[in-house]
């Protein structure tokens, strides 16, 4: 199994924005195969700093995602809607290995 973490430098004055497209990610990561694990927003501490953390069975079963992703109109739809409100600066990607026992 392989977990994504992400951690996005959002605008926190496009908090809303952020959530939406969250909230789009965690259907479509399931849409394509993948367990969303959620979307972790601001609460108290640094506004502008967001995290996320979806798995896979694999790391080719990411790799297949990240294909489908590329060409799905949701998808597409969804980081447009991103760049479109600008509510992500930027972003960083990690993989992870969990280990549950």
């Amino acid at each position: 199994m392989i977990t994504i973490h992400l951690r996005y430098e959002i605008d926190a004055d496009k908090l809303d924005d952020f959530r939406t497209y969250g909230q789009e990610w965690i259907r479509l990561v399931t849409k394509l195969g993948g367990t969303h694990h959620g979307y972790f927003l601001p609460s108290e501490g640094d506004s502008d700093e967001a995290f996320a953390l979806f798995s896979f069975d694999s790391f080719a079963s990411y790799e297949q995602y990240r294909i489908a992703a590329a060409s799905d109109p949701e998808c597409i739809a969804a980081f447009d809607f991103a760049k479109t409100t600008q509510c992500i600066r930027r972003y960083e990607r990690r993989f992870l290995s969990p280990v549950f026992e």
